[in-house]
């Protein structure tokens, strides 16, 4: 199937560098609520059905929801697959794959995605809404892209004209204010064997969506307090990402109980190999990607229909590790895939920059806006790494969430999971904590044993 032109009229999806670039015409803007939705998805379903007109999203919780708890049930739980795609039929269905499915399917012979029916249940707060269809035409970037402003508590760019503006639609997507998990990270060697690489407790903030913060510089902080396995017990690290990167960086701090002291980390960045995936993974591979956009040069390809992983709560709420971490891949039977548009996003390594990863693809789910699959290059160009976010869209908040995800090594055969919260109480919503206890120096509190 071919890239669907879906840019702005003479719009160029080129880079911009150096200046700024400003929102899009109240004209284009009056799309959204119509033929658009209020976070810049086609509203309409796809030609031929597989994907169905956006209707709201899904606000409403299924019998077996507890409110407060941070374990959601699967609402679609009794669905049956309507296409099974493996090795031997890919070629049918090339077009709809990412190049990092159809690597599995080629290395593996018993890796296959079960595709269910389409079910849009990306849905957001009124706030959320409103907010966005004013950051429409008033929010732009700045620094070659790398930097936003112009918007609070609303997709900045709903009707991208970049690919910066597209990934900063990821960045800040919405998550909720504030939340809290008990997560369990593993990885799972060539060989079959599953470790746990870490586990802890997570905090983590979106103070661009605290309306109550009109004036928050910060998008995103998050708060990681090591519990296992016993020789990371009592470690702590400690991210801010500011929306102005031209005029500060990512501010990282850690803690190591050997030391008895909190110290700068400005490392924990880019492609630094993540100590929470035990090395198996970069930093800015978190969330299929976090952090400053200031090494890439990022092109907006278009919108494409994908099988993706979609409405995965059974695999984050049901599954149990030890069925989940089968050899290889994940075990298929607990991955829900379907059919949804996605914007594509391709990044290139910036001239006179570094990386581990030449060439990055990112595939953006069109009605949350969070990246859903990706597909990472070499210096030699050979495809590297695959990885996918497994979307479970919080009906309570209600605000789509794709924290958990997994990335897979096609060179050294492993892969690793972070996230995994079903087995340890699942995502919980919280109130924010305060300034006093997002400071450096409460984190050796947190962190000692």
């Amino acid at each position: 199937m071919q890239f669907r032109k879906a840019l702005i009229a003479g719009a160029v999806a080129v880079l911009i560098s150096g200046v700024g670039h400003a929102s899009v015409s109240s004209d284009e803007a009056k799309k959204l609520g119509t033929t658009l939705t209020g976070v810049g998805a086609e509203t309409a379903g796809s030609a031929d059905g597989a994907i169905p007109a956006y209707s709201g999203g899904l606000t409403t919780a299924p019998s077996g929801f507890k409110p407060g708890s941070g374990v959601r049930p699967d609402p679609f739980t009794g669905e049956k697959p309507v296409l099974t795609i493996d090795a031997k039929n890919m070629d049918k269905y090339s077009a709809n794959l990412t190049e990092g499915t159809k690597a599995l399917m080629k290395k593996y012979p018993g890796y296959h995605i079960d595709v269910y029916p389409t079910h849009r249940s990306a849905a957001f707060p009124k706030f959320v809404v409103e907010n966005t269809a004013k950051c429409a035409t008033e929010a732009k970037t700045d620094a070659g892209g790398r930097s936003m402003s112009g918007c609070h508590a609303g997709f900045p760019f709903p009707i991208p004209q970049t690919g910066f503006e597209a990934m900063w639609n990821h960045l800040v997507r919405f998550n909720g204010v504030a939340y809290e998990t008990k997560y369990r990270n593993y990885n799972v060697d060539a060989s079959g064997h599953a470790t746990l690489s870490t586990e802890g407790n997570a905090v983590e903030e979106y103070p661009y969506w605290d309306t109550n913060k009109p004036n928050a510089d910060v998008f995103w902080e998050q708060r990681l307090t090591y519990t296992g396995p016993a020789r990371r017990a009592g470690e702590a690290m400690q991210i801010v990402d500011p929306l102005n990167y031209s005029s500060q960086g990512r501010k990282a701090w850690q803690y190591l109980p050997g030391q008895r002291r909190v110290k700068v980390a400005p490392d924990l960045a880019f492609d630094t190999p993540n100590p929470g995936s035990g090395g198996a993974s970069t930093f800015d591979d978190v969330f299929l990607f976090n952090g400053s956009m200031e090494r890439y040069d990022f092109k907006l390809v278009g919108k494409k229909e994908m099988y993706v992983p979609y409405n995965d709560y059974k695999m984050a709420y049901e599954s149990k590790a030890d069925g989940l971490l089968t050899p290889s891949f994940l075990n298929p039977a607990d991955v829900r895939w379907e059919m949804h548009r996605v914007w594509v996003v391709e990044a290139t390594l910036a001239a006179g920059k570094r990386h581990i990863y030449s060439k990055r693809t990112f595939y953006l789910d069109e009605d949350s806006w969070a990246a859903v699959a990706s597909d990472a290059y070499d210096a030699r160009g050979q495809l590297f790494r695959a990885g996918f976010a497994y979307i479970t869209p919080a009906y309570d908040m209600p605000a789509p969430v794709a924290d958990l995800h997994g990335i897979y090594d096609l060179i050294a055969g492993s892969y690793s999971l972070t996230g995994f919260s079903g087995e340890t109480g699942g995502v919980r919503y919280v109130k924010p904590m305060s300034e006093r206890d997002w400071a450096p120096e409460s984190l050796a509190g947190s962190g000692v044993r």
